[in-house]
């Protein structure tokens, strides 16, 4: 099963395993990964489970949608070239050990 692993803004890290196929959102939470919202119940349409993704993963996910590149131009803390929104992400065995950052704020 892979591992994620959630890195607040201030340094704590929390590590899961999450089935293959779950979006890093979803696996946020249902484990209460706190600052990962998702109110729009991972339609890419609210940019509330924004992340930044550690530059060791980043090349191993697709480029994003339309909706979520949209949605990424939304959200409430700086946009950076690692910004994605967690929703859109499903763990696979290639992105065993992915880390992700959260934001101070998604509001």
């Amino acid at each position: 099963m892979p591992e994620v692993s959630y890195v607040y803004s201030d340094g704590t890290k929390k590590t899961i395993e999450v089935d293959e196929g779950t979006t890093l959102r979803d696996a946020a939470v249902d484990n209460g990964i706190d600052g990962i919202e998702g109110d729009c119940g991972g339609l890419a349409m609210c940019a509330t489970c924004h992340v930044y993704v550690a530059d060791a993963y980043k090349d191993k996910l697709p480029e994003p949608g339309r909706d979520e590149a949209e949605m990424l131009e939304a959200t409430a803390a700086e946009r950076k070239d690692s910004s994605r929104l967690s929703c859109q992400i499903e763990i696979t065995e290639e992105l065993d050990g992915i880390e992700v950052y959260i934001p101070e704020t998604q509001y």
